[in-house]
């Protein structure tokens, strides 16, 4: 869909929440709200419509969401599924986001949380599965003990990481596999910390 300027957003937003609400805006009313002239109200709204984004059923009041915009919305809606984390770059660049997942709300919505797919098996003792999805909340600090997301050259892990003197401790969980401890070096370049993990959910 074509950008909107500043104004066209914040006119957008206007009438979506009014519509949200079951009270569609008159022109007038528009125009009350942001200090406008009706007639600069009624070119927004044209342009507004132009670009795909509202629709006119008729009447006084028959502004409506664009089936454009409506269908655009609700494949952001949610946390971000990221599908790799890649050292240098933004976690959320627009490159790494697959999707978008919203899992009824249960972990909230902080600024930047991601979600990532679970592949293998070493943390099934946490109820950590291969396929689960784990919600990430970022940050380049965690409390010792912690879940968190670690990259380690170009590969993120899920581990439960140990701050011990000069080394960090990945601890996986999975007694019956066998899986070790692995220490890092805290001074290595390759290790990043991208987070903590906020909570675990598999599709049924």
């Amino acid at each position: 869909m074509e950008p909107l300027t500043e104004k066209q957003q914040k006119v957008l937003k206007y009438i979506e929440g009014r519509l949200q609400k079951n009270s569609p805006p008159s022109q007038m009313e528009t125009a009350q709200h942001f200090g406008l002239t009706q007639n600069a109200v009624y070119q927004l709204i044209g342009y507004l419509k132009k670009k795909g984004y509202l629709t006119d059923s008729g009447g006084h009041r028959g502004l409506r969401l664009s089936k454009a915009y409506l269908d655009n919305n609700k494949q952001t809606e949610g946390i971000p599924i990221v599908g790799r984390v890649a050292a240098g770059e933004p976690i959320l660049a627009e490159e790494n986001i697959e999707g978008y997942m919203d899992p009824e709300g249960l972990f909230g919505r902080s600024k930047n949380t991601f979600i990532l797919k679970i592949v293998g098996d070493s943390m099934i003792d946490e109820g950590i599965m291969d396929g689960d999805y784990v919600v990430v909340e970022p940050h380049p600090k965690i409390e010792n003990g912690q879940i968190g997301v670690v990259l380690l050259g170009d590969e993120a892990t899920i581990k439960r990481i140990y701050f011990q003197r000069d080394r960090i401790a990945l601890k996986p969980a999975n007694r019956a596999a066998g899986y070790r401890t692995r220490y890092i070096k805290s001074t290595d370049k390759n290790v990043y910390i991208i987070g903590k993990v906020i909570g675990c959910f598999r599709r049924l």
